[in-house]
């Protein structure tokens, strides 16, 4: 989607929530960007919502995807419009998610493994 905001936020819930079998509730952690505190998110009985505390990304595995991003593919370069960011951010990420155990070399904590020992 081309944009943050409640709308995008409420499409991409319906979908979840569409996705969850009868009977579960799921459990969706956000930080607080003013498009996730609002109150028309929450508006679906199978999803709750819970906010990360302020100033913490750290505790926001995305964050780590958006600095690696930033660090081995997107940072210090000139694009020459928006197409142009748009394609080297679809390449960043699909070079990303194709890295066989990026995401969990990201975003696992050893104090969350080590807990659930």
């Amino acid at each position: 989607m081309p944009y943050s905001n409640t709308e995008t936020m409420l499409i991409h819930l319906k979908y979840i929530s569409n996705q969850i079998s009868k009977g579960r509730h799921a459990v969706i952690i956000m930080d607080k960007a003013s498009w996730h505190t609002t109150k028309k998110i929450n508006k679906f009985n199978n999803i709750t919502i819970m906010h990360l505390p302020a100033a913490s990304p750290e505790l926001n595995p995305v964050e780590q995807i958006w600095q690696h991003l930033r660090r081995r593919d997107l940072s210090n370069r000139c694009y020459k419009n928006y197409e142009e960011i748009l394609d080297a951010c679809s390449i960043a990420w699909n070079n990303f998610v194709n890295e066989k155990g990026a995401i969990k070399n990201l975003c696992t904590r050893s104090w969350f493994v080590n807990f659930n020992s």
